[in-house]
């Protein structure tokens, strides 16, 4: 009886000498400081982490990542000044500045790092997602500086922009992109049958760190108008933040709350939810927040009541759904779908863009 010989894994290409700096230390930046310890461990040659940063201080890297990190995490707010890794040592071409922030500042440095030759590797959703100036300036700088990798920024690493980006150069003309772009709000309307109020919910997605640590930002609709901005100028659309109409599911008291008063005014989403779930089901259709955008007619974000057939239904928990209609896929749409939330998720999809521009 011959023996099984188990198969050797191929040489990994080595990474070039590349300096890596970490923006972020919150629930994504804890994640990829993870992320990074475990692939290490399995010898992927990586960068070495040269500096951890967040809005209060930056430090350099080391050994011993996670101590730094929970360094940190602990400094001293910064009372004004410029942010920190704009006063100390600044990365050099070649270098990668991984984004896992939320922070516009950050966003608007992203077109000066890459003209400068310095690869972006981004989570947050306000370098291409936000002000559309700044997004065509990101691509602009791209072209002739450094590389950069947003695959984190819609899908948690699915490969929506890889795939948008294939068929647009490839010669196919994109007509529609619609999509169940937030993994939250899936996980919420995936569950949500009227068996208890919807704020309940919300709270249990906050606990499984589902959410941002203000729900409002899932809730408001802006966070899948950001993805939906992405996705549409990826398509080659030069779409403006204001051309998407957006429905938010938070009423005007619970916005203009304090974040410490947020929790106690969620159970005003219950009622108007549950008006809107029990007309839906009357008619076999089940509440989906989907955001969409027609070549021909625009862009919108909100919640629509759906039939069970219909490609944005399929699926469950976080996942996100797309279906993009093309020259290609006219009759029938090009769907992708996967799981769509989690910190994890997210700094793995960073990884495999540092790896990839790391590569070569």
């Amino acid at each position: 009886m011959s023996s099984v010989v188990p198969l050797r894994r191929a040489a990994q290409p080595q990474a070039r000498t590349a300096r890596l700096a970490l923006l972020g230390t919150g629930t994504v930046g804890s994640a990829f400081v993870a992320r990074y310890g475990t692939l290490a461990a399995q010898g992927i040659a990586l960068p070495g982490v040269s500096w951890i940063c967040n809005s209060r201080t930056q430090l350099a890297g080391g050994d011993d990542l996670d101590a730094v990190l929970r360094q940190a995490r602990a400094a001293a707010a910064r009372r004004s000044g410029f942010p920190p890794w704009a006063e100390g040592e600044s990365p050099r071409p070649g270098d990668i500045v991984v984004d896992a922030t939320a922070s516009e500042t950050v966003a608007d440095w992203h077109p000066e790092w890459l003209a400068r030759g310095i690869h972006v590797v981004t989570a947050n959703k306000l370098g291409t997602g936000g002000d559309l100036g700044r997004a065509q300036a990101i691509g602009d700088a791209g072209e002739a500086g450094g590389r950069y990798g947003d695959s984190a920024t819609v899908g948690a690493g699915l490969p929506l922009l890889r795939s948008l980006r294939a068929l647009v150069d490839g010669g196919d003309r994109i007509h529609s992109i619609e999509g169940v772009l937030s993994g939250s709000l899936a996980w919420l309307f995936a569950g949500y049958d009227g068996s208890r109020p919807f704020s309940a919910c919300v709270r249990e997605a906050q606990a499984a760190g589902y959410t941002e640590p203000d729900p409002r930002v899932d809730l408001s609709g802006e966070d899948v108008r950001r993805k939906l901005l992405i996705l549409a100028r990826t398509a080659g659309f030069a779409l403006s933040t204001h051309e998407v109409e957006v429905e938010s599911l938070v009423d005007a008291a619970l916005a203009q709350a304090a974040p410490d008063a947020v929790d106690g005014l969620l159970d005003t989403l219950d009622a108007p939810l549950e008006a809107r779930r029990a007309a839906a089901a009357v008619t076999g259709r089940r509440l989906c927040f989907v955001g969409r955008f027609d070549a021909q007619s625009g862009a919108s974000v909100g919640l629509q009541a759906l039939p069970p057939a219909h490609p944005l239904c399929a699926g469950g928990g976080t996942d996100n759904r797309v279906a993009i209609h093309s020259d290609r896929y006219r009759e029938r749409p090009l769907v992708i779908q996967g799981p769509g939330a989690g910190a994890d998720i997210t700094a793995a999809a960073l990884l495999d863009d540092v790896l990839r521009i790391a590569r070569g």
